[in-house]
């Protein structure tokens, strides 16, 4: 049995999720280096009107999976795998040496300013849930238009859908997908239509950006968002980051080949517990916990186990 470090993507922020982190040396360190990249005190971000900015969400939840996961490989806790759900990919990124935490800052804060400059008002994301994905693309097929697109963005689980596109057709595809029996159709807390051919600009901006970063190969298998494969050279992973804003994510792949992986124990980094309530409902025989400082003894405990089992 192995640990995945899965690191969650943007509609999971929560006001004070910065300083709510683990209270660890490596945290702080991490902190005060995303802050002198940033030219600004990172965690003045994790205020309630801070959150409300797509830059101030999607740098805010690198930061929190970045710190974590360092604070835990400093603790002798070492993945053998990584993922992460959509912006979540640029820390799994960092932790794995792909990136330079640097050049991952760099990365994100183009990304979430590109995205949001695109579309500031009248897009989003909303999630189905109780329709598979080929009842949900039927819908969205006979809905989406020119003048007012929807697409089908993240498989997240079997019956958990998520679509991308203008608040107008989304509002169109959840009331029929409630009439067609989903059990729940929500929007999320989420401004932009990631993971949909309407970003592909952005996906253009980071592909200049990141041909002239210096990578590495990463030190663990890196679970993509677009294919869910294991990617073990630099030239993939690279791939995944720059395109998958541009198309959807097939989170519930990935975490199933963290599993074949042989990873059956899963550590969530912050915020919340989305991914490991997902990996609870459609992953049979896996652990996953929500790093939290509460848990960190019963985490640094599942660890020692984990590796006493590998």
């Amino acid at each position: 049995m192995s640990v995945a470090f899965v690191f969650p993507g943007q509609g999971t922020q929560a006001p004070g999720m910065i300083h709510h982190l683990l209270d660890h040396p490596v945290v702080i360190r991490t902190l005060d280096e995303i802050s002198e990249a940033l030219h600004f005190d990172v965690r003045s971000l994790d205020k309630e009107q801070c959150l409300e900015s797509t830059n101030a969400v999607q740098l805010a939840l690198f930061t929190a999976g970045v710190a974590t996961a360092r604070a835990l490989i400093a603790e002798g806790v070492q993945p053998a795998a990584v993922a992460g759900l959509s912006v979540g990919a640029f820390a799994a990124a960092v932790t794995a040496g792909v990136l330079q935490l640097r050049d991952g800052v760099e990365l994100v804060r183009l990304r979430a300013m590109g995205m949001a400059n695109l579309y500031p008002t009248g897009y989003g994301l909303s999630a189905i849930v109780g329709l598979t994905e080929s009842q949900v693309e039927a819908i969205v097929h006979a809905i989406t238009s020119k003048q007012a697109p929807v697409f089908v963005g993240n498989i997240n689980a079997p019956r958990q859908i998520v679509v991308a596109g203008s608040n107008v057709a989304m509002d169109r595809v959840l009331d029929e997908a409630l009439r067609q029996g989903a059990s729940k159709a929500i929007r999320l807390h989420v401004s932009v239509p990631s993971h949909c051919p309407l970003l592909q600009p952005v996906a253009d901006l980071l592909e200049k950006r990141i041909c002239t970063m210096n990578l590495s190969t990463p030190q663990m298998p890196y679970v993509g968002n677009i294919s869910a494969r294991a990617m073990r050279t630099k030239e993939l992973v690279a791939h995944d980051l720059v395109n998958s804003i541009a198309h959807g994510v097939r989170w519930h792949d990935a975490t199933t080949v963290l599993q074949e992986l042989g990873c059956n124990l899963f550590f969530e980094m912050p915020p919340g517990h989305t991914l490991s309530d997902l990996a609870r409902e459609n992953l049979p025989g896996v652990n996953s916990v929500p790093i939290e400082a509460s848990v960190l003894p019963r985490v640094l405990r599942l660890a020692q186990q984990a590796e006493a089992h590998t």
